[in-house]
């Protein structure tokens, strides 16, 4: 906070749920926390639907952040439902997939061992090319919309609900502001239709990764 140059954080997150600490005392240390100043406003990510209803009636939640994108629609039965009907804003982490959404990712990809992705079940080799269906049909949209793949998968996320704000992760500028121009970006109800449909028949073959099977 010094190195900020301020004296509250302005959103804090509980970045996993601890299953050793009920969800009430974390919410009710952030509450105090909130009535000092020292913090604005109180987050969750990987949280399940009880666990944030269960930490809302301690202290709002302002933000869950979950992942979420055209490849990882876990949060659709019960997550995003319960943050709509609270008022809770929706935040999809890796809405682009690891870059698998973005249409750079090659089915024969190998990756180095210090990349995250040599790691997760979905960039195998074997799940590149099972899931290959997805990038051509975000590319197909893409081309139809004048848009990125990378631009479309983010319109479509924040398609769904006004709540739901993205938050793809870069280290290149032109990258980041390729992202920020999703925002301009307006797919039509028929393009939204196909991603929704497509994507939901689709069986994605490889688990996200470990850690993120299961919402706490």
């Amino acid at each position: 906070m010094r190195r900020l140059r301020t004296d509250h954080i302005d959103l804090l997150y509980q970045h996993r749920v601890d299953p050793n600490v009920p969800i009430e005392e974390v919410a009710g240390t952030v509450k105090e926390l909130i009535d000092e100043g020292k913090v604005l406003a109180f987050g969750l990510s990987e949280a399940g639907a009880e666990t944030i209803r269960r930490a809302h009636s301690v202290q709002p939640v302002a933000a869950v952040q979950n992942e979420y994108s055209l490849w990882a629609r876990d949060p659709e039965p019960e997550v995003l439902p319960t943050c709509i009907e609270l008022g809770i804003g929706f935040v999809p982490w890796s809405p682009l997939g690891q870059g698998f959404l973005t249409g750079t990712v090659a089915s024969t990809a190998t990756f180095v061992a210090d990349d995250i992705r040599s790691r997760f079940p979905r960039f195998t080799p074997e799940a590149l090319v099972a899931n290959q269906p997805i990038v051509d049909l975000v590319n197909e949209v893409a081309r139809d919309a004048k848009a990125t793949p990378a631009q479309v998968a983010l319109a479509w996320l924040m398609a769904q609900h006004e709540s739901i704000v993205p938050i793809p992760g870069t280290r290149r500028l032109h990258r980041l502001e390729e992202n920020l121009a999703a925002a301009d970006v307006v797919l039509g109800a028929d393009a939204v239709r196909r991603l929704d449909e497509a994507t939901a028949g689709f069986s994605v073959l490889g688990a996200r990764g470990s850690g993120h099977e299961n919402y706490g």
